[in-house]
């Protein structure tokens, strides 16, 4: 019967979780293809507050006055780091956020255990101001590309979902090596193998509708299969956290999927990644 009970829960939950996508997809997508820059940095601001909200629970803070002055904090951030650090500061800060996560990705590979959090982490909540924001930056920075914008800022958002998806089933389905029983049980190395050669032919495709030559191609295909690999990372990052805290999700907004948080956490690692290739690959600096 408990068996029974936990394949109906699991079945329920994918069913959600399927649905809650169809249901969103379309909307980010239009949004994404048809909005202007600035409606749609207003649009991923709403974002960047929802996970704002659930980050300082991560952190420990738990009265809602101070959770809500940190998610003002965050919308501050937004329009000083886009006005005062144009152009080249701009890859500057990717940069930072970006070393910052691969430094994060050789230290993961050392967790032989979880401790359980402090009350509160105010070095947590300032790593939110780099961590929350520079996603944000990104996908601003690439819809605002002169050539191709929109369509670059949505294919790194194609390229997540369907690594995240290609992963998920096929590590449901094949998957028994863990690739962290640690910090996520439920991923496997089929499911990451599976990921990174799925955003490989993502960025092969990208590269024929882009119209790039050979080795520019190839290129983006590396960047893109770096990006998936970074974000596994950001996904068990964010696992780490959980569990330090005692918690399955980081909230309970998007049925099937837990909060925002629990949706973007592989594009926060994996944005900066992204956006730092692309720039480097055509110069697209504004």
């Amino acid at each position: 019967m408990a068996a029974e009970n936990e394949a109906m829960r699991r079945a329920q939950g994918l069913r959600a979780r399927v649905l809650t996508a169809l249901l969103l997809a379309p909307l980010v997508m239009g949004a994404v293809l048809w909005l202007p820059t600035s409606w749609l940095a207003l649009l991923m601001a709403l974002f960047v507050a929802m996970a704002a909200w659930e980050w300082s629970a991560l952190a420990g803070v738990e009265a809602r006055l101070a959770r809500t002055g940190y998610v003002v904090l965050m919308l501050l951030c937004l329009p000083l780091v886009w006005l005062l650090a144009p152009g080249a500061w701009h890859a500057f800060i990717l940069a930072l956020a970006a070393l910052w996560w691969l430094v994060l990705a050789l230290r993961l590979t050392l967790i032989q255990r979880i401790d359980q959090a402090p009350p509160l982490e105010p070095s947590l909540l300032v790593l939110g101001a780099l961590l929350l924001v520079t996603p944000w930056l990104a996908l601003v920075h690439l819809h605002a590309m002169p050539a191709h914008g929109p369509l670059i800022a949505l294919s790194l958002l194609m390229l997540i979902w369907i690594a995240d998806s290609a992963a998920y089933f096929s590590g449901r389905r094949f998957g028994r090596a863990k690739l962290s029983a640690l910090l996520s049980p439920g991923k496997t190395w089929v499911g990451v193998y599976t990921g990174v050669a799925t955003a490989a032919g993502w960025g092969l495709l990208v590269a024929l509708m882009l119209g790039l030559g050979t080795t520019q191609g190839l290129l983006l295909l590396l960047i893109c299969v770096l990006t998936a690999v970074m974000s596994v990372v950001g996904d068990l990052f964010e696992s780490l956290l959980k569990r330090r805290r005692g918690m399955k999700d980081a909230g309970s907004l998007l049925p099937g999927h837990g909060g925002i948080l629990d949706r973007i956490d592989s594009l926060i690692a994996a944005a900066p990644i992204f956006t730092l290739g692309f720039i480097w690959l055509i110069g697209g600096q504004h």
